[in-house]
Parts: structure tokens; sequence; C-alpha cells
């Protein structure tokens, strides 16, 4: 057998064993389980006027809960998921119980499919391509379908992240209006993040989590921190650290705000200096390559034809 059968025979093997796991988790008795299940079902059981399309979201949702507790097992497990994973989803503003279990349903399914799908169109097309080629085309479809989730979380971590450093000075300039014009620092945090609702949305439900944090009981300085937490910005945990400062220590929380929001819009303003700085090195490259050539082509090119033609005529 040449080593591209053996991969993709173990390739099938371990989809089969997968599904046979599953099959068993399904099928074996579980009287807890089951016992959850009715319980559930008689207190959120569907009601004769639902829709069709709410019946198949919860066909779709029970689907997906019987498929997603293998998938995370063989992606790690749900109690050894780290709580970096959690803090990432965190910052990208994944915030639903369902999210680790897309996650690692679309790494599994991307990294068992994509080799396979890859082998079949080999196979159906009948490339005249050596066996190594073909087990390192597998092998990098594998790597393509397990690294392409993380790629999206990230590029969404970056995204949001960037929204919220832009929104932030504007925020404090309005918290430092609503605190000299009387409200204390908890209801201007509440009153700022309805007020950017629509400007601001990821800003908005930042302040929005917070201020139930504190209406639910939480300590100003725990729900600060977990604004902090949830953000992941080096800018944010000095915000933080100043509130909790000036909290404790009664100073001024408006002179504070005014502060620290120029010095974030100080920052923005280095950072766009430093991007600008980059790009004449980054319109380097393609210059050289694309804008001298055809600069080149179209001033050199009559010359060119114009001495061909004369050579041609004096011959």
């Amino acid at each position: 057998m040449t080593p591209s059968t053996l991969i993709f025979s173990g390739l099938v093997f371990a989809l089969v064993v997968a599904m046979s796991l599953a099959a068993l988790s399904q099928f074996l008795p579980n009287p807890g389980r089951d016992r959850l299940a009715r319980l559930t079902a008689s207190r959120t059981g569907p009601t004769e006027g639902s829709s069709a399309w709410q019946q198949t979201q919860a066909h779709l949702l029970s689907a997906l809960l019987w498929f997603g507790p293998w998938t995370v097992g063989l992606s790690g497990g749900e109690g050894s998921t780290p709580s970096a994973l959690r803090l990432r989803f965190g910052h990208a503003g994944w915030r639903s119980p369902m999210a680790l279990q897309f996650y690692f349903i679309s790494k599994t399914l991307l990294t068992l499919l994509l080799p396979t799908l890859a082998w079949g169109v080999m196979e159906t097309q009948a490339w005249a391509t050596p066996s190594t080629w073909r087990m390192a085309l597998v092998i990098v479809a594998a790597a393509l379908g397990y690294y392409l989730p993380d790629v999206l979380l990230n590029w969404r971590i970056r995204r949001r992240q960037l929204a919220l450093v832009h929104a932030f000075p504007d925020a404090l300039d309005l918290l430092r209006l609503c605190v000299q014009a009387g409200l204390g620092l908890d209801a201007a945090i509440d009153r700022v993040g309805r007020e950017m609702r629509h400007a601001r949305p990821e800003l908005s439900e930042e302040f929005a989590l917070t201020g139930l944090a504190l209406r639910g009981g939480s300590s100003r300085a725990d729900a600060l921190r977990n604004l902090s937490q949830r953000v992941g910005l080096k800018d944010i945990d000095a915000l933080v650290s100043m509130l909790v400062q000036a909290d404790r220590f009664g100073t001024s929380v408006s002179e504070s705000l005014a502060v620290h929001a120029e010095a974030l819009r100080t920052q923005r303003r280095l950072r766009a200096e430093e991007a600008g700085a980059k790009l004449p090195v980054k319109l380097l490259m393609p210059l050289i390559f694309c804008v001298f050539p055809s600069l080149l082509t179209v001033l050199l090119g009559p010359v060119a034809v114009t001495l061909v033609r004369g050579f041609v005529q004096t011959v």
C-alpha cells in the first residue's frame, strides 16, 4: 500500500470511530439525562401556535446539542478548556453558551472534511500528481481546517477592539459631563451606554453589562475590573485602575476622566502617525513590481517600436 492510501484509510477509520462513539453516547441508556430531558420538555414544551421557523430552530438546536459533546471531547473537553479561550470569546463579543460548541464543532468537522474533500477532488479529476504531493495537499487541507476558526476568531477580536479604542475617548468625555452635571459614576456609566447605543454598539454593550453588574450588587471595583477583563485592552486597564484609585482615595473623578481621555486621544494620534510613517515602506514593493514596469512600458514602448522600424528600413 502506498503512503497516500494509508493516510486516506486512517482518516476514514478516524471518522468511523468518531461516529461510532457519538452513536454509543447517544443511544446508551442514561437515566439522569432522560429525566432532565423530560423535565425540560414539560417546562418548555412547544406551544400550539409556534411557527414552523421556531420549530426548525428547535430541531437545529437539539441536533447541535446532540453533536456537540463528543466534538468537545475530541477537541480537548469542556472541563479541560483553558480560561484563555473563554476570555478570547469574551473579547470577540461572543458570550453565548453555544459559542464553544460551535467552535469545537467547526474545528473538528473542518479538520476531517477538508482533507477528505481534497482527496476526493484529486481522485475524481485523475490528476497525474505524485503521491508525495497528494499527501502534502491533504496535510495542508487538514491544517487549514484546524486553524481557520482561530483565524476568524482573531479577526473578530481585532475588529471589535479597534472599534472600542476609537469609541472610548468620546465615552470618557460624556462620562465627565455626566459626573460634572451631578450624576454618580454608576448612573453616568448607564446613561452613556444608552446614549451611545446607535453610534457605538460595542461600547454600549460593555457599559450595559457593567451597569447590570452594579445593579446586581457587585462592587464598583469588581464591575470595572470585569469590564477591563471583557475588553482586553491595555488602555482600558489603565482607565479601570485610575477609576478604582479615584474611588478608593476620593480624588476628583471628572479631572481623572479628562486627563485619561486626552491621553487616549494622544495615543490614537500617535498610532495614526505611526501608520502614516509605515506607508511609504509598504508602497515600495507595489511601486517597484507593478507601477514602474507599466510606466516604463508606456514611456519607452513607442521609442522602442520607432527604433526597431528604423533599423528594419535601413537594413
